[in-house]
């Protein structure tokens, strides 16, 4: 059993290696260069609410902040992600494929028609393989994971020439983001813009998030007191217990067992393709 000032120790280690990676960030990349990815979960805010004590820290401008809204969001990461854009004074980007929406006519479940989207979308289709008329509009299949997210990340790098993305991943989150390292170089092609991912809390573990969260009383989604362990699409996001996330048995059952599986086993091919 771990005692207090064990896990105090390591909150503190976790903190400082995280500063020193958001640091040499800062040392890269000009401030208007950098942007921060902010889901509402409780990785990124992590993630936010270190970099904000770093720039506190150095009297430097929190980098712009980039968040994207799926079409199948639950209205609480709403209500988090817009009650502290005001309080932290952050300057957030919404991002959203609204052409996919207009076409499913604003309904999830129904047919996207591809004669009907535009250029971009329709290439970005052809790169996936996806040689068919319609779709189902869903945010969390392999095609919509795609063009509701992926597309309007590197359209959202490409429109603001962002240099150094800050990302809130973790090691131990999915068996893709394993072999991770805290600056990783994306190649530009003629889809995605070539820049530098910053993932600060790699080392954090599930476990040490909470630790961390709960003791400098950093915001987190009301859902994960609820019982939800990992946010996704709002239609197919369960919860596996009643009990708030931090009570569970972190170490010995999988985090991301509530969120539709067939996403998370291709996780490495969406990745490959410029998911987060």
């Amino acid at each position: 059993m771990i005692t207090d000032e064990e896990n105090n120790k390591i909150i503190e280690e976790n903190i400082r290696k995280s500063k020193e990676i958001i640091n040499e960030a800062f040392k890269k990349f000009d401030n208007d260069q950098l942007a921060i990815t902010w889901t509402g979960g409780k990785d990124s805010t992590l993630t936010l609410w270190l970099i904000k004590q770093v720039c506190d820290e150095n009297n430097i401008k929190i980098p712009k902040v980039m968040t994207i809204d799926e079409g199948d969001s639950f209205p609480e990461i709403h209500e988090i992600i817009e009650k502290y854009t005001k309080e932290w004074k952050l300057d957030v980007k919404w991002m959203i494929n609204k052409d996919v929406i207009k076409a499913a006519g604003g309904k999830l479940g129904a047919d996207v028609e591809v004669n009907k989207l535009n250029k971009r979308n329709s290439e970005e289709l052809i790169r996936l393989g996806f040689t068919g008329e319609r779709f189902p509009f869903e945010a969390e299949s392999w095609i919509g994971n795609h063009l509701m997210k992926t597309v309007m990340f590197n359209m959202f790098v490409e429109k603001y020439q962002i240099k150094g993305m800050f990302m809130g991943i973790r090691w131990d989150e999915q068996a893709a983001r394993q072999n991770d390292e805290y600056f990783v170089k994306r190649e530009g092609d003629s889809y995605t813009p070539e820049h530098i991912r910053i993932q600060p809390i790699l080392h954090f573990k599930e476990r040490d998030v909470w630790n961390t969260t709960l003791k400098y009383k950093i915001p987190y989604c009301k859902l994960y007191k609820r019982g939800y362990r990992s946010l996704g699409a709002s239609s197919t996001t369960i919860k596996k217990s009643e009990i708030p996330a931090w009570e569970q048995d972190l170490e010995n059952t999988p985090e991301r067992e509530g969120r539709r599986q067939d996403k998370e086993a291709a996780m490495e091919r969406l990745r490959k393709l410029g998911y987060m």
